[in-house]
């Protein structure tokens, strides 16, 4: 018996050895830090979780998930050199990132060119629009955020409409999609001006707009861009509507715009506000989970950009247990083939000809009350 316990034992300690040493590895290119830290901290902080859930669960095809997490410091020229380092010397079989359009837009030819399916945490539709076959993301598109924003528009009974947008990937991927629907769904687009990322004053923009009498203000950025826009707009006393985009879609942009923010509209995705979605819906029982979970772990509110990093590896772990392969090729055949599956951002369901995989179900729209975000009932 005792030959046969220790026979045991070995057995045992040799097969977690082996385990160990046979992760599935997996990249992710995230902004910890830098202007941009805002979205990639809760991000990095998510995957982290995940990834220790999915390990405490047995793994995935009984080995442990590792994801390789580089800080990309919100700097296009690091994303790339991550990116390399992930593809040629880590060897991932799938990649997670960018956090921003920009640096998304870098880095997904590098995917394309050595095969290895990529999810984005980005929102640009030119992402995934036209579709490249190794390319997803799991941030609702520019056009479906547009398209909330403009149907609330129409219901005030607006007609004239002007944009406010930062000059990066994802300020003119934005910029392209409001072009294009505005005159589309019948408005006059009676402003078109930019700002630059960096940029700590846009009274210039805002006076200019504010001459020319639009019925209400789109603004399009991620933080701190907007906040300076709301800011602005207060201290210069115009009272036009001002919508913001689904960029901004955190306590912190609050925080930055303070009073400013209060009455401001923005489409967001659920997370934000899962205590308010009605019993019965898709996602709520996941998101309140998440919620908790979260603020428990990291003492601090979660945001829409955290559950980027949840959807992202949820989805490529889904895909590699539908495959039982973890070969890139395997990964993102099977990713083409999820249907829906409920994450925090949405219901996804990709097809050959949809990478994004969420439609405009994902956003409620939420206006800024009592310094809170609040569902606007239609």
């Amino acid at each position: 018996m005792r030959v046969f316990v220790l026979a045991v034992l070995a057995v045992c300690a040799l097969a977690q050895v082996a385990v160990a040493a046979d992760p599935i590895k997996i990249g992710a290119v995230v902004s910890v830090t830098g202007p941009a830290s805002f979205l990639g901290e809760p991000e990095k902080n998510t995957l982290e979780m995940v990834q220790k859930e999915i390990n405490a669960a047995g793994g995935v095809l009984g080995r442990p998930v590792e994801v390789i997490i580089y800080d990309d410091e919100s700097d296009v020229n690091k994303a790339v050199l991550a990116t390399e380092k992930l593809l040629k010397r880590d060897r991932v079989c799938a990649l997670i990132g960018a956090t921003t359009s920009g640096s998304t837009l870098a880095i997904m030819g590098k995917a394309e060119a050595a095969k290895v399916p990529m999810v984005s945490m980005s929102a640009a539709e030119k992402i995934v629009n036209p579709v490249k076959p190794f390319v997803f993301k799991v941030a609702p598109s520019d056009r479906h955020a547009a398209a909330r924003i403009l149907k609330d528009a129409k219901a005030k009974g607006y007609k004239n409409l002007a944009i406010l947008t930062v000059s990066d990937g994802f300020g003119q991927a934005g910029r392209e999609v409001l072009k294009e629907l505005i005159p589309a769904q019948g408005f006059t687009l009676t402003a078109d001006e930019v700002y630059g990322p960096k940029d700590t004053d846009m009274t210039a923009q805002l006076t200019k707009i504010a001459g020319l009498k639009p019925d209400a203000i789109i603004c399009w950025g991620t933080n701190p861009g907007p906040a300076v826009v709301a800011r602005n707009r207060a201290q210069l006393g115009i009272a036009v509507p001002l919508y913001m985009s689904h960029g901004v879609a955190s306590k912190k942009f609050i925080e930055l715009a303070g009073p400013a923010a209060e009455g401001l509209k923005l489409p967001a995705g659920h997370l934000i506000v899962a205590s308010q979605l009605p019993d019965g819906q898709p996602q709520k029982k996941l998101l309140m989970a998440y919620t908790a979970e979260y603020q428990d772990k990291y003492k601090s509110p979660v945001s829409t950009f955290g559950g980027h990093g949840w959807d992202s590896l949820r989805l490529v772990c889904k895909a590699i247990e539908d495959g039982k392969s973890d070969k890139p090729a395997d990964i993102r055949a099977n990713l083409e083939k999820i249907a829906k599956f409920p994450g925090v951002g949405g219901v996804f369901t990709f097809t050959p000809t949809d990478h994004g995989g969420l439609d405009e179900n994902a956003f409620e729209l939420i206006e800024v009350k009592g310094g809170d975000w609040k569902i606007v009932k239609e």
